[in-house]
């Protein structure tokens, strides 16, 4: 007997253990993570969506809880009493015990609601509750994809400042090499030397910077994501060809269209919402209507022992209806409040319209904005790496000093850095841009 009881809390320990590794694991992304990726990863571990799907739950169970009175009401009430002193009634001017010392009821009580103003709100905003929530996921959804969107592309942004850095401490430990064996051989002075070494050292500095703020970034889109810090940085793709597709992918020429907005779909849902509270309030001048059946079980007796030996039943059905005639102006100032709830609600929507212009009119002039930027620095990039190619011949055949090649170097180094900082506020703009258009996709 003790060996099944231990082979059973084995079991049950191993099953619970499973249980447990299951929920604490969670699926890996790819060994190279696209936007797609981690979008995807997002939508499906980020906390905030999750609470949302249960919070659907809930409100579906809300919603049927309400209908559920729509079917009929079954109910028991028992009860079990003894007289410790019997009631005295008088007959012909003389008081008499009456009744007996141990009594028992049980009744059942079935009630069907007929009519109801309660029941009639629950059912015709069923579906507009339901559409609510929903509605109110995706805009969660639309918040997560814009917000681990920019944060990817930041990420993207410090690792190639990174890689520009890098390039760059190469460029200088091999201009300083040249410094030193030009000084060794007496053709330059120990300035330049210096000159490269200081550089060198900035260089690194700015890496080292650039560094520490990567494991920042990655610790912000880990969160964003639902990322398990346990599982270390997240593989973010470092080809910058499809960042560059994404530059120019938008067109500047669409018009805002409130209509697509989450926020539009959310104030119509409810506005429906409002014009059934005022249908509700309304509805306050109607009887509610119900029917009901009860069956009573009665047991009397003297004596306790033998109390549920004499049953005495009896039963009833019925309608009620139940009119409120006078509640003192009560219905008459909710359905005033109905309505003006309902006629602020409209000025949400007029709010709501400029507000959307508003964030278009920014969000195309920002992307328009940064895309000039970009362009122009992507030209600069590559002249400043033809000027620093150039002179770095010339300073190796002695026309040109070291001084030039080193501002060169550090013009080539901030050219590029600004070109990859261009690129991020390119894309992060479209991101604001088609959240003000509401065409920022959630389906992954």
């Amino acid at each position: 007997m003790k060996r099944a009881f231990y082979l059973l809390a084995v079991s049950c320990g191993v099953t619970f253990s499973g249980q447990l590794h299951a929920q604490q694991s969670t699926d890996p992304l790819p060994t190279t993570a696209s936007l797609q990726d981690c979008i995807r990863y997002a939508l499906e571990h980020q906390p905030v969506i999750h609470q949302s799907v249960i919070d659907e739950a809930i409100t579906d169970r809300s919603v049927k809880s309400k209908l559920a009175d729509w079917y009929p009401q079954v109910q028991l009430d028992a009860n079990l009493q003894h007289y410790l002193d019997l009631p005295t009634s008088i007959f012909g001017g003389n008081p008499t015990k009456v009744g007996v010392a141990n009594n028992s009821a049980a009744t059942f009580t079935l009630n069907q609601n007929l009519f109801t103003r309660d029941l009639l709100l629950a059912t015709n905003t069923a579906k507009d509750i339901r559409k609510q929530i929903k509605q109110t996921t995706t805009r969660n959804k639309i918040d997560v994809v814009a917000d681990v969107s920019k944060a990817y592309y930041d990420v993207l942004l410090t690792q190639q400042q990174i890689n520009v850095l890098s390039e760059d401490i190469v460029r200088l430990e091999r201009s300083l090499k040249d410094a030193v064996n030009q000084y060794q051989s007496g053709v330059v002075d120990k300035i330049d030397s210096k000159r490269a070494t200081i550089s060198l050292n900035n260089a690194k500095a700015q890496r080292k910077s650039a560094l520490e703020l990567l494991i920042a970034k990655q610790a912000y889109l880990k969160n964003l994501m639902g990322y398990p810090a346990n599982l270390g940085d997240i593989p973010v793709s470092s080809d910058t060809t499809k960042m560059v597709a994404e530059v120019n992918s938008s067109d500047t020429s669409v018009v805002a269209d409130y209509h697509n907005r989450i926020e539009y779909q959310l104030l119509k849902t409810q506005e429906s919402l409002l014009q059934a509270n005022v249908k509700y309030n309304k509805w306050g001048y109607l009887p509610s209507v119900s029917a009901f059946v009860n069956y009573a079980f009665a047991w009397q007796n003297q004596s306790f022992g033998q109390l549920y030996s004499n049953n005495y039943p009896n039963s009833l059905m019925g309608i009620k209806l139940s009119l409120p005639i006078f509640q003192g102006g009560k219905r008459v100032h909710n359905i005033r409040m109905a309505e003006l709830q309902l006629e602020r609600n409209k000025w949400d929507f007029e709010s709501l319209t400029n507000a959307v212009n508003t964030q278009y009119s920014q969000a195309m002039a920002a992307y328009r904005s940064n895309l000039n930027d970009y362009l122009t620095l992507k030209e600069n990039v590559a002249m400043a790496q033809d000027v620093y190619n150039l002179l770095q011949l010339q300073y190796k055949e002695g026309i040109k000093t070291y001084l030039d090649v080193l501002i060169s170097e550090t013009e080539l180094r901030t050219a590029q850095l600004s070109y990859y900082n261009a690129m991020y506020q390119v894309l992060s703009s479209k991101i604001d841009l088609q959240k003000a258009l509401g065409t920022l996709t959630v389906n992954y």
